[in-house]
């Protein structure tokens, strides 16, 4: 973050379309991640859509290869772009932008990138966040998290890798509903609320889900509309700071939210998310938030993963009535008891 005040959201060409917003989707093997992506591919509401994929095999796409813009670029019947990650992954997207601004790929309004079932999200969602070279070009619109209904419990109690992509969701899709009976559907979704009480539960039936439900999980979606705020952080289903610990299935994992009836200095909210993200980065898996800040007309919508800070935005208007700083914690044996001091360090006022 600078230290002075915060740019108005992203530049004046993301508000044109320049900017194009990216959906991660993740899911742990065999959770119906890549049945849910050919659903994608094949629906033409999808049309306007790239999809990174890691390697060719994973998706039933040959039978349906229009034309080859390059070596790693296919254009399907539904006009998706299909892009295999040839190496690294800012390579691949820098290729692709460039591409679409040539006219040697059809132009395309949004991104969806798969990742493999056992990847950590975490450093994916830093690389769009921290490196210039995407980050002007991309926005993150948002971690889309497939888990299957029919072994997803037990998925999630034997790989800390499944529960950390489900708590870091923004969309949560419950898979194979027609393999699991009705009490496992709802112990499973009982648990996901626990484990990710802000995300949006979604049931993939046979078609894919509506693009606006699937994809449009981020403050700034493409075309340069802005979410409601309220939506986008939805803290009200977050536990509030101090308030009683509810049961969990999964003690590591926490959430929570904190919120502030006083303004911060826009210097003082700087200084103390970089402090909470350099100290406690390790084990903060999501932080969103709606700021307060002294001498603006609305709030500075902040968002960071593990040590990566987001660019601030700052929002022409309150989205409500309620002026308070309100930040959501996602974690993993993260203290909050750690977060509150930090926060409340920078509000106090300076000893006389």
């Amino acid at each position: 973050m600078p230290a002075s005040a915060p740019p108005a959201g992203p530049p004046s060409s993301a508000l044109a379309g320049g900017v194009t917003p990216v959906t991660v989707l993740t899911g742990f093997l065999g959770s119906g991640k890549t049945t849910l992506l050919n659903a994608m591919l094949a629906d033409p509401r999808y049309a306007d859509t790239a999809v990174l994929v890691n390697e060719w095999g994973e998706i039933a796409i040959d039978h349906a290869l229009v034309r080859s813009a390059s070596e790693n670029v296919v254009t399907l019947p539904s006009g998706c772009i299909c892009c295999r990650v040839a190496g690294e992954l800012l390579g691949t997207l820098r290729e692709l932008y460039f591409e679409r601004a040539s006219g040697a790929v059809p132009p395309f309004r949004r991104v969806v990138i798969e990742t493999t079932g056992l990847a950590d999200p975490a450093p994916l969602l830093a690389t769009l966040i921290e490196m210039p070279a995407v980050a002007t070009r991309y926005s993150l619109a948002g971690v889309v998290t497939t888990v299957d209904a029919e072994h997803g419990m037990a998925t999630l109690d034997a790989h800390p890798e499944a529960l950390k992509q489900a708590a870091m969701a923004d969309r949560l899709v419950i898979t194979k509903l027609d393999r699991a009976d009705r009490a496992a559907v709802a112990a499973l979704e009982e648990r996901l609320r626990g484990l990710n009480p802000g995300a949006a539960l979604l049931a993939k039936g046979r078609e894919a889900p509506d693009p606006a439900l699937l994809l449009e999980a981020g403050l700034y979606r493409g075309e340069g509309r802005i979410a409601d705020p309220r939506g986008w952080l939805n803290a009200g289903a977050y536990r509030r700071v101090g308030a009683p610990d509810a049961p969990r299935h999964d003690p590591r994992i926490v959430s929570f939210a904190w919120s502030g009836e006083e303004p911060f200095e826009i210097d003082d909210l700087e200084t103390a998310l970089e402090t909470i993200t350099g100290l406690l980065g390790a084990r903060l898996l999501r932080l969103k938030g709606l700021a307060n800040v002294r001498g603006e007309t609305g709030p500075i919508a902040v968002h960071a993963v593990q040590h990566t800070l987001y660019p601030p935005a700052r929002l022409s208007a309150w989205p409500d009535e309620d002026r308070r700083t309100r930040l959501v914690f996602i974690g993993r044996d993260l203290e909050e008891s750690a977060v509150d001091s930090i926060l409340q360090s920078f509000r106090d006022p300076p000893p006389r």
